[in-house]
């Protein structure tokens, strides 16, 4: 989602803005499960209305989204066509969220197989930076469903992300993110700062090993 809303021209700041305002409350319906918990009906509609670009190719930015072909149990990259229908397919956690159907393929959450795709983009790239903000688990968490959940799919995600680690070039990863749990979107301005200071400390510290 940070990386379509980037892509379509928004500053950082904007998307920051953004997610003051989004909660799992306010952008999915909770219904008879079908295959997850919540629809992203309401989540669809917020896409649909910030979003400038609706296709890959109107986009200032290119952009690959992966999501998890559920069908074929494999990983999908998607480059062009729908944009909002890829986006939502990458954001389904599986159970919590109904699957996303595109052209009659059950798609969920990217992150069940490859959580950090660096993979995806490596060969294309002369530098990488990749972002890890799955750094490590929350440790205390409330018993119920939702955290279970959260907390299941935090374990699984951190073991997929070791390979596509080594991948890149700059790896930023900022160690207190692990406070924060998945749906911590309330205090989403309290984690851009975090990862912009983490961000400006990593760069001091290469430059001054160049220096050196």
């Amino acid at each position: 989602m940070v990386g379509a809303l980037y892509a379509d021209g928004y500053t950082p700041d904007e998307i920051a803005k953004l997610f003051e305002d989004i909660t799992l409350r306010n952008m999915t319906k909770m219904h008879i499960p079908d295959g997850g918990f919540f629809k992203m009906d309401v989540f669809e509609d917020f896409l649909n209305r910030k979003l400038r670009a609706k296709t890959f190719e109107e986009l200032a930015v290119p952009l690959r989204v992966v999501a998890t072909d559920l069908d074929k149990g494999q990983s999908v990259i998607f480059t062009s066509g729908n944009l909002i229908d890829a986006i939502v397919a990458s954001c389904c956690l599986p159970v919590l969220f109904s699957p996303k159907i595109i052209d009659g393929v059950h798609y969920v959450d990217g992150g069940v197989l490859k959580n950090f795709p660096v993979s995806t983009i490596r060969k294309d790239c002369e530098k990488v930076i990749g972002i890890n903000a799955s750094v490590k688990v929350v440790d205390e968490f409330k018993l119920s469903i939702l955290n279970v959940a959260s907390r299941s799919y935090e374990l699984m995600f951190k073991a997929n992300i070791l390979h596509d680690k080594e991948l890149c070039n700059l790896l930023i990863e900022p160690l207190d993110m692990g406070r924060f749990a998945t749906f911590d979107s309330v205090k989403g301005r309290e984690i851009f700062d975090l990862g912009y200071k983490s961000t400006k400390k990593i760069l001091k510290a290469k430059l001054e090993e160049k220096i050196i």
